[in-house]
């Protein structure tokens, strides 16, 4: 139920991923500050909220409800765009503060749902598990996008938002009917920085939070924009975009597949290290797109289903590396801290290329963009990444093996 529940709400976020800034660009005539501006407050509660949300989270019973609540929330709020819309009332304010209230909610469900997540699977199955669920992303990166372009294209953007509220509902309601046993709940006074403290001292979940941010930044600039640019750069109608984007990211779904494949054949690190390469360098195609609207759509394709398949080997390899070694008293508040930097970073991301955008252009910004987010493989090349074989019940599988004494703590070990 759990994972039919996100399924469902994945493919929803892909449809509103594309529609709400077709939504800005056709309806309400967005320039490249509002679209910028746009990502920006959608991804900026992650960057006020995130350490709050995090022990907050812990210190609850349930966090399977606060999953539910947050799914409720986002589908009231989508459904108001709509409406607003109808009656013709919205505006780029509007359009603002329903994408700031709905990144609020969506902050509060991902730090809960990592401490739902571990309870559901063992931790030799969590790259298995994590591919199934990544996977989901993937086919609703596909069907998602796909649909969203065409449901603009014959039925406007507002319907197609309200697709997307519908999705939340059906998540809900499967996520209701999910038996988790949750952990305990944290006491009262847990401390708030306890998850920055737990990464400070655990190398490899550092190297990886800044490599993704640096990643994450240049990368969030790029897609706030990407829309702006294939409609006036490169000539290409929501039709279009939508069916580039759903075919493209067919890469997704192959990056899921290949991920397990991957990780067994040269180990969960040095994949992680070869993913963050794979996935920002088909990217530069983008860019160098012109020409026919035909040739730039090809390469338009060609670039996200390359960055596909590494951002899926990528997550597989993330979401299981971070479960393997955080602990469950501590997983919303650590999580919690990760989302403050690696998506905090985000919004800083999208404002910033709006603000490049308005003042060198829209290209050159998306080749700055581009070439930027292969930075973050610079994070973990110094690391010991490279040596992680995969999880075991006991954690990491670490090559060589790091021999502990009979009677040390059982703790993550730090490598």
């Amino acid at each position: 139920h759990y994972w039919t529940g996100q399924t469902i709400s994945l493919f929803g976020d892909q449809i509103a991923l594309l529609a709400i800034p077709l939504l800005a660009v056709l309806t309400l005539n967005a320039d490249a500050e509002q679209m910028g501006l746009l990502g920006a407050v959608e991804l900026a509660p992650n960057l006020f909220f995130a350490f709050a949300f995090g022990a907050w989270a812990d210190r609850r019973a349930s966090r399977r409800a606060i999953l539910i609540g947050a799914d409720l929330g986002r589908a009231a709020l989508l459904l108001g765009i709509p409406l607003a819309s109808l009656l013709g009332v919205l505006t780029m304010p509007i359009l603002y503060v329903a994408a700031f209230l709905t990144g609020t909610l969506g902050t509060l469900f991902m730090v809960s749902e990592q401490t739902v997540f571990t309870s559901l699977v063992k931790p030799a199955e969590y790259v298995e598990a994590n591919s199934l669920l990544i996977g989901s992303r993937s086919v609703s990166i596909v069907g998602g996008k796909t649909l969203g372009g065409l449901l603009v294209a014959a039925l406007t953007a507002p319907v197609a938002i309200a697709v997307d509220a519908l999705t939340f509902l059906l998540s809900a309601l499967f996520v209701r009917r999910a038996e988790v046993p949750e952990p305990p709940a944290a006491p009262p006074d847990s401390d708030l920085a306890a998850g920055i403290r737990f990464i400070r001292r655990t190398p490899l979940l550092r190297a990886s939070l800044f490599g993704t941010a640096t990643f994450n930044l240049f990368n969030t600039a790029f897609w706030a924009l990407l829309v702006l640019f294939a409609t006036r750069e490169l000539g290409l109608g929501s039709g279009a975009i939508g069916i580039a984007l759903g075919v493209g990211a067919l890469g997704s779904i192959l990056g899921t597949v290949w991920a397990k494949r991957l990780n067994a054949r040269i180990g969960l690190g040095k994949a992680l290290i070869l993913s963050f390469v794979i996935a920002p360098l088909p990217l530069l195609l983008v860019p160098l797109a012109s020409g026919p609207p035909a040739v730039s759509w090809v390469l338009l394709t060609a670039a996200e289903f390359g960055s596909g398949v590494g951002v899926m080997i990528l997550e597989v390899g993330l979401a299981s590396l971070q479960a393997a070694v955080i602990p469950d008293a501590l997983r919303s508040r650590v999580w919690g801290a990760i989302l403050f930097v690696n998506w905090g970073i985000r919004p800083l991301g999208a404002l910033g290329g709006g603000l490049l955008a308005a003042s060198i252009g829209l290209r050159p910004t998306m080749w700055i963009a581009a070439i930027g987010g292969i930075a973050g493989v610079l994070w973990l090349l110094p690391s010991r990444m490279s040596r992680v074989r995969g999880v075991s019940e006991d954690g990491l599988a670490v090559d060589p093996p790091v021999v502990e004494p009979e009677d040390a703590p059982r703790v993550p070990v730090e490598v």
